[in-house]
């Protein structure tokens, strides 16, 4: 039976049962060998996914939704990793989809190859050093439509173009960028997203459920529900830097992180800064019930060979018990681990920081604790950057057990910028970067 059939817009099969005819026939795995250790964390073990054609995967999804690939293979799929209950089985989460950048009269376009692409969740397992595709679940609106990973409003994203640059392609208010992912207890899912930022309820069966938006964004014509409980501060996002990573916490309460630092008061300050904002959301009170300023390390301590701070981002945040985190502070090229503790008194939420119109604002604050913000503390567990086979652009991680993490990276769906990513018959010419699950033991725990 097909995916769509019955009105299913999931497809699951267990492990003794196999993926449907449509989908499986579709699913290629293949590995690398695991890196030699290096330093106090080691690599114990690495997997990778096999080309998979996008067009083929999607379409056994939700049939149609993809004309033509342009060559493109099922990637981007690293945006993040949560645990699946079973070992070596997690969920992972696609991107808004296949999208680059081409300079047309000396100005960037942002390109979309694919735009009938739908973001899903995707369940993998890790065999031996292959990946392997056991469960999708595409996103879909109310009525069971694609969402797409189009941009959603004129007014603050980035217009989408076709592969080459040459065509303006729709805005879509129901499109998603995708990022972090965790699953409830109840067998829904939780996402955030880039584009509001928002934070993403999701059915078990991808159906999106409720997405929470910034006061004040003022989305109109999308096919779910749209709610504004989030703090209007947060309508100073930078563009592509929204909501990245997502953790749940013990009792069930969700810890958002922006990427990089707001635009605020503007774009020069938050490319500047090194503060950037977590925010505590209580899926009961369907609120947000604190927020945390968090203070990066100099880019180059994080990564020697950069020296822009706009470089900065935090793409995911694991619990590790109570309220501490494992916060990822990275570039492209580099990324250290963080353990945070989220205590009550270093809330801001409410306060002056959430004004736009506090000046000097918290991302202009040289030392913002020194100048009264309370800043959470950190330690560094791991220096990702130094140890021998970590991928560059890890996206995801989670917890394995107390010694051992989980990490995947974003591999682009094998993109790169500029007006040679596709050839002349438009196909891809593919960057040959792997989507890897990769295992790091850590020296002492968490």
């Amino acid at each position: 039976m097909s995916p769509h059939a019955a009105g299913r817009r999931r497809v699951h099969r267990s492990a003794a049962t196999g993926l449907p005819l449509a989908l499986a026939a579709v699913l290629v795995a293949a590995g690398t060998a695991s890196a030699a250790p290096s330093g106090d964390a080691r690599v114990v073990r690495t997997a990778s996914l096999g080309e998979i054609p996008l067009g083929a995967f999607s379409n056994a999804l939700l049939p149609g939704g993809v004309r033509d690939d342009h060559g493109v293979q099922l990637g981007g799929i690293g945006s993040d990793i949560y645990p699946a209950g079973r070992k070596d089985e997690y969920w992972t989460v696609t991107d808004r989809g296949p999208n680059g950048q081409i300079k047309v009269d000396g100005k960037k376009r942002r390109t979309f190859p694919v735009p009938g692409f739908d973001p899903a969740i995707v369940k993998i397992r890790v065999y031996g050093h292959k990946v392997e595709v056991i469960d999708a679940i595409p996103l879909t609106t109310s009525s069971g439509k694609a969402v797409t990973g189009l941009p959603n409003q004129e007014s603050r994203d980035e217009a989408p173009y076709s592969y080459d640059a040459g065509t303006p392609l729709s805005y879509d208010p129901n499109g998603l960028d995708t990022e972090g992912i965790v699953r409830a207890g109840d067998g829904s899912f939780w996402l955030v997203d880039e584009y509001s930022p928002s934070l993403v309820h999701v059915s078990a069966r991808g159906k999106v459920l409720t997405r929470y938006v910034p006061r004040g964004l003022n989305l109109t014509g999308a096919g779910y529900p749209v709610v504004e409980a989030l703090p209007s501060v947060l309508l100073h996002r930078r563009i592509n830097r929204g909501f990245e990573g997502l953790a749940q916490l013990p009792d069930g309460d969700l810890v958002v992180a922006l990427q990089s630092p707001l635009s605020l008061p503007d774009a020069d300050a938050g490319d500047a800064s090194r503060t950037t904002r977590l925010l505590r959301f209580s899926p009961r009170k369907k609120a947000v019930t604190a927020e945390y300023a968090y203070r990066f390390d100099p880019v180059d301590v994080v990564d020697p060979s950069e020296d822009d701070p706009s470089e900065l981002k935090i793409s995911s945040v694991v619990a590790v018990g109570g309220n501490r985190l494992l916060v990822q502070e990275r570039t492209d090229k580099a990324a250290r681990l963080q353990l945070v503790e989220l205590g009550r008194r270093a809330d801001i939420l409410g306060g002056p920081w959430d004004d736009d119109a506090t000046s000097p604002s918290l991302e202009q604050l040289d030392h913002p604790a020194a100048q009264g913000v309370p800043v959470p503390a950190k330690r560094l567990v791991a220096d990702l950057g130094k140890v021998d086979g970590v991928p560059g652009k890890i996206e995801g991680v989670a917890r394995v057990d107390r010694d051992t993490l989980a990490l995947v990276n974003d591999n682009d769906f094998g993109m790169t910028d500029g007006a040679g990513a596709f050839d002349a018959q438009g196909r891809l010419v593919d960057s040959g970067i792997r989507t890897t699950v990769t295992y790091v033991r850590l020296p002492k725990g968490l």
